[in-house]
């Protein structure tokens, strides 16, 4: 079976029943006014039937590569279904990504079409201006796949894609500061998807309150992709705002709702300034919570504000879901739960022993859920992945972390690497640091993670500099280099930063 099969399952049994839901927007800067979407099964189906259609007659086939510049509207999901229909390979675009890291993206996975709004198109432009894209044959309007999805649906062209056959190419950033595409088969996904349904209790009758952004995946695969195979109603909204989502939660619709900590450190504090006390959610049975460490204060308190205990997962790009609390029994804050079914995990040392319960260790895992590397990346895939005396490979995720011998869930202890969480995206320092050493009198620089109450971290650049060094101008830089989630949050100016006798910088005694 193939992802698109599992999808089809539903609107089969009940192509009725609404699929998709988005409430009408009017028209903000660039972007055009969008009317309200109410998708049955069917509907959505047919939709994604005709786009798919309509990328056929374009050449685009089995293995190729379609990039997206998109939020979150109905484009993406038409997208997405088609691109699984025919065999061909989604690669989403984070939407705060600037010319440099989009350019690095399309130029690595060498997609033959790339699909953006309107408000997108000047960045592309500044894009295609600095980057040879010669497999990139066309910039496709978010407008113009609308039109497609109105046109007549057929078969796809050639065989069903295989469940070892690319879904979706995922980029997160290494330790390099250079993005890598993990490969996403259709097979790694239903792992999850499936995983999750049990674990879940997904029910057909659930509607799904989704403002995560599904150029991510905790939005399109653990939000759309499960919901859609289970049946449920999507209440897709094109972004976060906690009136909003803290008012339909209460509205007696939403039975779920998936969110990073900052979405949730929001919404306590919208609860907060309505009167303080509890608030009723009369039909939601499910709040979960991942993409980074939830802050114990934030679950103890939507807890005590809504009656709802938050269940906290965790997984990674690489290899979907790993871990998760249960849905019938204690969640403990600071806990990720147990291995999700038909995954296996491993805690080691450093010298790669196995580690009694209890002891902190890197977090390996191994499972239909992992990924099989990265896209044109031997050297990292191989970096990646480690072998035990039984020949099983098993993904290193460079998290650390804690079995608790009693009740045999995980907490998560921090990274093995450097690696920043903040709002639940990746930012890795090394690539600022570069993007600072490019400004005219910074000599040396290093980025460190610090606590933040709403986004778990923030970047902190500590600098050795020339005198004079105009801090407003190099923060302007950033911004026009980084995406805004990975501009330093403060400048620090130090005079040395603090190095051993070999010189390899030591970042742990910075202040």
């Amino acid at each position: 079976m193939n992802l698109y099969d599992l999808f089809a399952i539903a609107a089969l049994r009940s192509p009725a029943k609404p699929a998709l839901r988005l409430p009408a927007a009017p028209g903000l800067g660039a972007e055009p006014a969008a009317a309200a979407i109410d998708w049955s099964y069917g509907e959505l189906l047919a939709r994604a039937g005709a786009v798919a259609a309509a990328l056929r007659r374009r050449g685009i086939g089995h293995g190729d590569r379609v990039a997206c510049l998109l939020g979150n509207g109905p484009e993406l999901v038409l997208l997405h279904l088609a691109l699984l229909r025919l065999g061909a390979v989604l690669v989403p675009i984070n939407l705060a990504y600037r010319q440099r890291e989009i350019g690095h993206i399309l130029t690595d996975a060498a997609p033959r079409l790339l699909v953006a709004a309107a408000a997108q198109r000047p960045l592309i432009d500044e894009v295609l201006a600095a980057n040879h894209l010669s497999g990139l044959e066309a910039v496709v309007g978010a407008e113009e796949l609308a039109g497609w999805s109105a046109g007549e649906a057929a078969a796809a062209a050639g065989g069903a894609p295989g469940g070892d056959d690319l879904a979706v190419l995922l980029y997160t950033s290494g330790t390099t500061g250079a993005s890598k595409g993990a490969m996403i088969s259709h097979n790694n996904v239903l792992a999850t998807v499936t995983g999750l349904l049990a674990a879940w209790s997904w029910r057909s009758d659930d509607v799904l309150l989704l403002a995560l952004p599904l150029f991510h995946v905790h939005g399109l695969i653990v939000g759309l992709d499960c919901a859609l195979a289970a049946g449920a109603t999507v209440e897709l909204r094109r972004r976060f705002e906690a009136a909003a989502v803290a008012g339909e939660l209460a509205g007696g619709k939403a039975t779920m709702f998936f969110g990073v900590p900052t979405l949730y450190v929001r919404l306590v504090e919208e609860l907060r300034r309505r009167d303080g006390t509890a608030a009723d959610l009369p039909s939601v049975r499910l709040c979960c919570s991942g993409s980074a460490p939830l802050a114990p204060e934030t679950f103890a308190a939507f807890r005590e504000l809504t009656g709802q205990t938050i269940l906290e997962r965790y997984g990674m790009t690489e290899t979907g879901m790993i871990l998760s609390n249960p849905y019938s029994g204690p969640r403990l804050p600071g806990q990720v739960g147990t291995p999700l079914p038909g995954v296996s995990v491993r805690l080691v040392d450093e010298a790669g022993r196995d580690l009694a319960a209890g002891a902190e260790g890197e977090l390996l895992v191994r499972g239909a859920n992992v990924c099989d590397g990265y896209w044109r990346a031997p050297e990292k895939t191989a970096a990646s992945f480690v072998h035990d005396g039984a020949g099983r490979r098993w993904f290193r995720t460079g998290d650390l972390a804690r079995q608790d011998p009693r009740t045999g869930a995980y907490t998560l202890l921090g990274r093995r690497h450097e690696l920043i969480i903040s709002g639940g995206f990746n930012i890795y320092p090394r690539e600022v640091e570069e993007t600072l050493l490019a400004f005219p009198g910074v000599r040396e620089a290093a980025v460190v993670g610090r606590p933040h109450p709403e986004w778990g971290e923030v970047p902190v650049a500590y600098l050795v500099a020339e005198p004079g060094l105009d801090q407003p101008a190099l923060l302007a830089f950033c911004k026009g280099q980084l995406a805004g989630f990975k501009v330093p949050s403060e400048l620090r100016l130090i005079d040395a930063l603090p190095r051993n006798a070999l010189g390899k910088l030591q970042k742990h005694l910075l202040p």
